[in-house]
């Protein structure tokens, strides 16, 4: 068992913030798992001290709604950074609340981020040499749903 002196706490360093825009979700509807939905992703932008650049059109997150009133979260989108670098994002995750308040995102009313957790886990893939340390870095995303778009502020453990 590590003494004090040698336990060690990852932190985490802000890298950006994204703001993906999504069209109209695709009802599924109800499966064996639960509800399920797509979410077209349109375009996007983010900004941040460790990246800057556009979201690609043509990505998409595909929902499963529990009975738990759990969503679990599985995003597939492009950036170009500034530079005119690609980076691939799969983002999974998990958003849940009080059934008021889900019922509130789910009909795309805002809702103050603090009202729900909405936590991801996105990795990062790259053949850019200069965003190569974007492949071996595990990230952590804090987001928050918006009518039109999802934010999301991405964070390094280091």
């Amino acid at each position: 068992m590590p003494t004090a002196a040698t336990q060690r706490y990852p932190t985490l360093e802000f890298v950006t913030r994204l703001q993906v825009e999504i069209d109209s979700p695709l009802e599924l509807g109800q499966a064996a798992e639960g509800r399920r939905r797509f979410i077209p992703i349109t375009g996007g932008s983010f900004s941040g001290p460790g990246l800057s650049g556009r979201i690609l059109a043509g990505g998409g997150d595909w929902q499963t709604l529990r009975q738990d009133g759990t969503a679990v979260l599985e995003a597939r989108y492009f950036l170009q950074t500034h530079e005119g670098d690609f980076i691939e994002v799969t983002n999974t995750g998990y958003r849940h609340a009080s059934p008021a308040i889900m019922e509130r995102l789910l009909n795309g009313e805002i809702v103050a981020p603090e009202e729900y957790y909405f936590q991801t886990t996105p990795r990062l893939q790259t053949a850019s040499k200069n965003y190569d340390w974007l492949n071996r870095t595990i990230f952590i995303g804090d987001a928050e749903r918006m009518p039109d778009s999802v934010i999301v502020n991405l964070f390094a453990v280091n």
